[in-house]
């Protein structure tokens, strides 16, 4: 059945303020071709979505041209702004854009671990205040209309709501609830840290031509985010992708329901990249988080590399050698661990791309996923290509920007009274 006209007109409002976004500022000659709509139902809708605020002439597209059909326009970016927080156990980073996803304030915020709930919120949401005034200028909250959190733990996907987990500060949970309350015209949605990641890597990452990877997570701790034909992929409780969780030989133990430490966490976690780099003779710092493991395998990469580049010159030669020797045995090493998992997912699922995320994936780069790629293949019949994150630890507060934009975009894009047109 043909759409009504006043659906059609909302499809192609949307059409073009979708593009409008993606492409930048347009002339009504380029939008027309890259729509495929008469000059008559451009010139209409550039109208109506000027005439709603929507967007605005920004300039002209050239010193050759001037009259109607020079004029630029572009998405008026003010209209609303975007906060997004990436949530940490130690902390929050968080950043406030506008509705193009241009970065307007950021900030982060450390955390003590003994600091009450109360005391905690407080500060995370003082933070987000902060940032929201900073960005528009000194009012307060200013154009706040949607917040993006990324956080570890499982979302449960019939509520949205962030579920009370063992071993995170129950300042999450409480979060959540208090920025809904000082923010009672925003939305404020939750999602699990490493979906985020796995949206971000997607759309402006490792994984911008598949539909179909997996998402391993390597940083502080270990996690994996599903998406399968373009959907993430949640499961019925919101944990798919615990594999934290996952029962593998070599750690002395099995994971229970609240400690997944006798899981594949156990062999690939920040905690155990750095015994196993300590192990191998290599340096090791006193603080062993995500940054800190990321530091370990940087260092192991680097000294790899630079004896297959040119020599350092007789003196140094023989230390550069054995320095290497030391570094390749410990990336083969956690080559050797990330692969079980990389193995286990491929099994299962089949995914044909399994991205190494985190900062330790992106440290690694091309050294460690080619060696996990190199064992997968003896591992697994399944072709299964392996590659290092280009986003690194700053792929959750992106990916809960674009979330964020995505929420407030439907929204603001969609006319009043056409919300339920689509």
């Amino acid at each position: 059945m043909p759409a009504s006209p006043s659906t059609a007109r909302l499809i192609n409002d949307r059409l073009a303020l979708r593009l409008l976004q993606q492409e930048g500022s347009l002339t009504a000659g380029r939008l027309k071709q890259l729509t495929g709509l008469s000059r008559p139902t451009v010139a209409d809708l550039l109208e109506r979505l000027a005439a709603s605020g929507l967007i605005t002439v920004v300039g002209e597209s050239g010193a050759q041209r001037r009259g109607p059909n020079a004029r630029l326009y572009g998405i008026v970016a003010d209209r609303a702004h975007l906060a997004a927080l990436d949530v940490r156990t130690g902390g929050v980073l968080v950043l406030v854009s506008d509705l193009v996803g241009r970065v307007l304030a950021e900030v982060s915020v450390p955390i003590d671990a003994e600091a009450g709930t109360g005391a905690a919120v407080e500060r995370a949401v003082g933070a987000v205040q902060r940032v929201a005034t900073e960005a528009s200028g000194g009012a307060g909250w200013g154009r706040l209309h949607t917040v993006g959190i990324g956080a570890p733990g499982l979302v449960d996907p019939a509520t949205g709501e962030l579920r009370d987990s063992s071993g995170l500060p129950a300042w999450h949970r409480s979060l959540v609830a208090a920025l809904q309350e000082r923010l009672p015209g925003a939305r404020v949605t939750v999602e699990n840290e490493t979906n985020l990641a796995a949206v971000a890597e997607q759309r402006e990452g490792a994984a911008r031509d598949r539909d179909t990877f997996v998402l391993l997570w390597l940083g502080h701790g270990v996690g994996a985010a599903v998406v399968l034909d373009g959907t993430l992929r949640r499961g019925a409780s919101g944990g798919t992708g615990e594999i934290g969780f996952l029962p593998v030989p070599g750690t002395g133990g099995l994971p229970s329901a609240t400690d997944c430490e006798g899981g594949f966490h156990a062999l690939v976690g920040a905690a155990a990249i750095g015994a196993l780099a300590a192990r191998g003779g290599l340096p090791v710092p006193g603080i062993m988080d995500g940054p800190g493991a990321a530091r370990v395998v940087a260092e192991a990469v680097e000294a790899v590399q630079a004896l297959a580049g040119p020599g350092p010159g007789p003196g140094a030669e023989a230390a550069a050698a054995a320095d290497a020797v030391h570094a390749g045995g410990f990336l083969d090493a956690l080559a050797d661990r990330v692969a079980i998992g990389a193995a286990s997912v491929a099994a299962l699922l089949d995914p044909g791309c399994v991205v190494l995320g985190g900062e330790v994936g992106q440290a690694g780069g091309a050294e460690l996923a080619g060696r996990v790629a190199e064992r997968l293949r003896r591992m697994s019949p399944l072709a299964t290509e392996v590659r290092a994150s280009e986003l690194g630890g700053g792929a959750v507060l992106r990916g809960a920007l674009l979330t964020a934009r995505d929420r407030a975009q439907d929204e603001l894009f969609t006319p009043p009274g056409h919300r339920d047109a689509l």
